[in-house]
């Protein structure tokens, strides 16, 4: 009926249904054992169809043992098992084919020279070269993936190697750390403790500033006793100074009233006589002094050229009582003070054992800068008696004061470097602060250019000063600059004040036994003095004012002028070579010309001229020596065109070794 073959109908569907189904699975299995590698698209197609075989197939089957080829009985079973078995893509997928069967090894042999065998044989070729594309293709990747990794581990290990680099670094800080730890532990072990420490802060505290109240309350004393050492030291200079410039005064008006007319009055009479009575005081002086020099065997010695600076017994007492009793005022400052405040090494002593003892505080509190200054009384007291213009003066590193603060230099720390230690600065700013401002008020109104005695001892303690290295460029340099300054203006000051060499006419002057002519030729002597005494600072003052000073200011104003008038002869010999023996042979050696200073350009004419009139006047014995001269100034030039001038080849070879 109908109903019948509806219900036939329906199971031949589901039959083929499930035939399909199996031929699927059968498939997908081939295509697995053959790829061995399923993708997630398969496997969730096949599910869906098993899902809706399950759905329509409506009944159990009776047959509990089916066959193996019954499909449907295969469907069902595997129905019922599906819910205890894993799914495909949870089973292990096998990469490697099974094992064949003795079937499929009998159905391999049949087919091997068929068509398709031969298909099967190139499925299979394709396959293996597929396979070993693959393969490469893994290689490769291998091969970068190892590359990668041979960077990274470069990286690393660079990366590592910098680590090391920075804890070995850290570890080497931590090792001196430790020593240091180690000697500040030992150095804190030998301290005192806290309370002894405090003890001795406090104790210091309290000695400086007695110290400093000590010398606030004898400072006034200290600069009135300088001050009154000063002003005596300074009249007597301005006495002796306006003496000698009244007499040259004097004497050459006296010797201008003797040149001129006879008639004169009586008030001129009265003054004359004044005159002539002041004249023969100064002869009398100037006797004493030859008899002297006699005694000690000076023959050679000018009229002229020595200072003028004795002064009569009763004057000499008096300076000496007045001098005499500021020093004994200068015993009596400190009478009343303790040793440990007022003698510069005991205080040095107290800032030597805060050094010793604890050097961070004591460099942390700059006493290198506040020591000059806090010495700076107890030094002037020293320096009282102290004038750097006496020949017999005590050099500053002879003194006491210096002595003891050298000490105290030396004995400094002696883990810091000699540049490091601000303790060696305090020596060169007690020269800057305290000495060269003495020095340089004795220049000012004390010193006397024409004394070749006091020049030479300034120059000496110059040396001593200016050896040592400045403080600060500034302040070292401006007190360097104000010595020097001064230096240059009391010689210029000398230069305008005490050179005077008068020319009088033939007539007055060819009497050797003339007054006139010995006050001429004491003049020129005592120009030429004090023209020595300014190239003895060659090396110390400018070239260029010792130039303006000696040469342009002196040398040609005044000794160049005044040769000319000398007559040919021994005399005008020996006055050419004191000249020339005052300039300082250094100039010379130097000059790679066959001609002479430019500055020295008027010496050299004179000699010239002067070599004209000795050949003329038949006095060709003494050409030699001027020839010499003019040698001796480098001015080869002329020495040649003179030689040449008067064929005197004889004297060529004064030339020839000068070369």
């Amino acid at each position: 009926d109908n109903s019948g073959d509806e219900g036939d109908e329906s199971h031949h569907s589901s039959d083929s249904e499930v035939d399909q189904y199996s031929s699927s699975e059968s498939q997908s299995s081939s295509s697995q054992e053959t790829d061995n590698s399923p993708d997630a698209a398969y496997i969730q197609a096949a599910r869906r169809k098993r899902q809706l075989a399950r759905s329509q197939c409506n009944f159990i089957p009776l047959n509990t043992n089916p066959k193996r080829g019954d499909k449907l009985s295969d469907l069902k079973s595997g129905d019922a098992d599906s819910e205890d078995e894993p799914d495909d893509h949870e089973k292990r997928i096998q990469f490697a084919p099974k094992p064949q069967t003795l079937k499929q090894r009998m159905t391999e042999e049949t087919y091997k020279d068929t068509p398709f065998g031969n298909m099967k044989k190139s499925c299979e070729s394709q396959e293996d070269e597929t396979q070993d594309i693959w393969e490469q293709q893994q290689m490769s990747k291998a091969v970068k993936i190892t590359q990668v990794i041979i960077f990274i581990l470069i990286s690393v290990l660079a990366s590592l190697q910098d680590i090391h680099r920075s804890h070995q670094r850290e570890y080497e800080k931590y090792l001196q750390d430790i020593e240091n730890s180690k000697s500040t532990i030992k150095r804190l072990e030998k301290a005192s403790e806290p309370a002894l420490n405090y003890k001795f802060y406090k104790g210091m505290k309290t000695y400086l500033e007695n110290l400093v109240d000590c010398l606030n309350e004898k400072m006034a004393d200290i600069k009135e006793l300088e001050s009154s050492m000063y002003l005596l030291l300074r009249e007597q200079a301005k006495i002796l100074l306006k003496r000698r410039q009244e007499d040259l005064l004097n004497e050459s008006t006296y010797l201008q009233q003797l040149s001129g007319k006879a008639g004169t009055s009586t008030d001129d009479t009265v003054e004359a006589d004044k005159k002539v009575q002041l004249l023969e005081e100064c002869e009398a002086r100037r006797a004493c002094r030859r008899q002297a020099r006699e005694s000690t065997g000076k023959c050679d010695h000018q009229e002229g050229m020595s200072s003028d600076d004795e002064v009569s017994p009763a004057e000499a007492n008096d300076f000496q009582k007045t001098k005499d009793d500021i020093l004994q005022n200068h015993k009596k400052i400190f009478e009343d003070v303790q040793e440990d405040f007022c003698i510069i090494q005991n205080i040095l002593l107290k800032f030597q054992q805060w050094r010793e003892k604890f050097p961070d505080s004591y460099y942390e509190a700059y006493v290198s800068l506040c020591l000059p200054k806090l010495l700076n009384p107890l030094i002037i007291i020293e320096l009282i008696d102290w004038n750097p213009l006496k020949p017999d003066s005590i050099g500053l590193k002879q003194m006491s004061w210096f002595r003891s603060v050298e000490e105290f230099i030396k004995n400094g720390v002696s883990e810091l470097r000699k540049e490091d230690n601000p303790d060696e600065k305090i020596l060169p700013t007690i020269i800057d602060k305290t000495v060269i401002p003495q020095i340089t008020g004795f220049v000012e109104f004390v010193w006397d250019p024409l004394s070749t005695s006091q020049t030479s001892s300034l120059i000496k303690h110059y040396k001593i000063i200016f050896g040592a290295p400045s403080t600060c460029d500034n302040e070292a340099g401006k007190a360097k600059q104000d010595l020097m300054g001064s230096i240059v203006s009391r010689m210029k000051k000398a230069i305008d004040e005490d050179v005077f060499i008068p020319l009088y006419p033939t007539c007055v002057v060819e009497d050797k036994t003339s007054p006139h002519l010995k006050f001429q030729e004491r003049q020129f002597w005592s120009a030429l003095k004090l023209f020595g005494n300014i190239l003895l600072w060659d090396g110390f003052l400018l070239e260029d004012a010792l130039w303006e000073l000696g040469l342009s200011r002196l040398l040609n104003r005044y000794l160049i002028i005044y040769l000319p008038n000398v007559p040919p002869g021994p005399d005008l010999i020996e006055k050419c070579y004191r000249v020339i023996a005052c300039l300082p042979e250094r100039w010379f050696r130097g000059l790679r010309t066959r001609s002479s200073l430019p500055q020295l350009a008027n010496l050299t004419q004179l000699l010239v001229q002067l070599a004209h009139k000795l050949y003329k006047s038949e006095k060709r014995d003494q050409l030699r020596d001027l020839i010499c001269l003019l040698v001796k100034v480098r001015a080869l030039d002329q020495a040649e065109a003179f030689i040449e001038e008067y064929s005197l080849e004889q004297l060529r070879l004064i030339i020839e070794e000068a070369e």
